[in-house]
């Protein structure tokens, strides 16, 4: 498996990129303290409308404080059993502010007409901390939906311990958090092995469901804390087999992203999906990124599995 880096693109008024997904010829990316969801073209990145989520008096300086800012690390695009097409956004949940989401509506898949749903999500996050190990605080980076799961990546950063996905039922999920129903559904929990650099081991970033595959990113700071930011050593990117579910943590082997010039990127990828389709088991990515003061970049990859 290979990662190359084809191209890097500022993404300049969209501050701290932590999700990105393509809905038809719309690339939607979220920053996690800014309060819009951004609308792009997916091939040219040529930026787009902006969807207002919420109203907030904290954005003036381009980015909501980390004390207060809901912290939207996660974003995916969904089709209900009515067909129903949309974008579930939602907070980390590191911190009670944290506990929010989002659901937006795509009539046709595009962002004409879209229309927002605010969510709370404390009810949901509190079911899933009953399932992390002791001493792991709930900390989602991403999310992903198939034709029929709802997946949440768990990011335990500073420790090999504690990366998991969890694995809910798509319909019963939505209808829960959109509070249609009050039966909480059902959790599956499945851990993973994620490589390391210079002995720090990576966590989950970013995902993305698309074209049969669960495409995944991993970065890897040096810290523990997982409010607080770290150096930045590098990211992977990769297919999880859904597959694969064991009792024991399931190595996952991700590909190193490097530059066009041989060297290691050391940049914070915080989400991935498929831009293009090149051939079999060949891709072009679209993936995002966060230098943790604001700024944001587009980088385009080229995938050989």
């Amino acid at each position: 498996m290979q990662a190359l880096i084809l191209q890097q693109i500022n993404l300049p008024n969209l501050p701290s990129a932590s999700g990105v997904e393509v809905v038809g010829d719309t690339a939607y990316i979220i920053g996690d303290d800014a309060p819009y969801l951004y609308a792009f073209k997916a091939n040219s990145l040529t930026k787009g409308e902006q969807i207002t989520l919420f109203e907030t008096a904290h954005f003036s300086t381009g980015r909501i404080p980390k004390a207060l800012k809901p912290d939207l690390e996660c974003l995916t695009a969904f089709t209900t059993s009515a067909g129903e097409k949309g974008l579930l956004v939602c907070g980390s949940g590191a911190t009670p502010a944290r506990e929010v989401g989002f659901w937006v509506t795509l009539p046709g898949g595009s962002d004409a007409g879209a229309t927002v749903y605010p969510l709370s999500l404390s009810n949901l996050y509190g079911l899933l901390r009953q399932y992390l190990p002791a001493g792991i605080a709930l900390n989602l980076e991403a999310a992903a939906a198939t034709d029929t799961e709802l997946l949440l990546f768990q990011r335990t950063v500073g420790s090999a311990v504690g990366n998991l996905v969890f694995f809910l039922p798509l319909g019963a999920t939505l209808d829960y958090i959109r509070q249609r129903t009050e039966q909480p559904p059902a959790v599956q929990r499945q851990f993973y092995e994620l490589p390391d650099l210079n002995g720090k081991p990576a966590g989950f970033s970013g995902a993305s469901y698309s074209h049969d595959l669960l495409l995944v990113t991993a970065s890897v700071e040096d810290t523990s804390d997982p409010v607080a930011d770290g150096e930045v050593l590098g990211s992977f990117v990769g297919v999880l087999d859904l597959a694969r579910r064991a009792a024991t943590p399931v190595p996952l082997q991700l590909a190193h992203l490097v530059l066009p010039t041989g060297a290691a990127y050391t940049g914070k990828v915080e989400s991935v999906t498929v831009q293009k389709v090149l051939g079999p088991k060949h891709y072009q990515l679209l993936l995002v990124t966060d230098d943790d003061l604001g700024g944001s970049t587009a980088v385009v990859v080229d995938l050989s599995l």
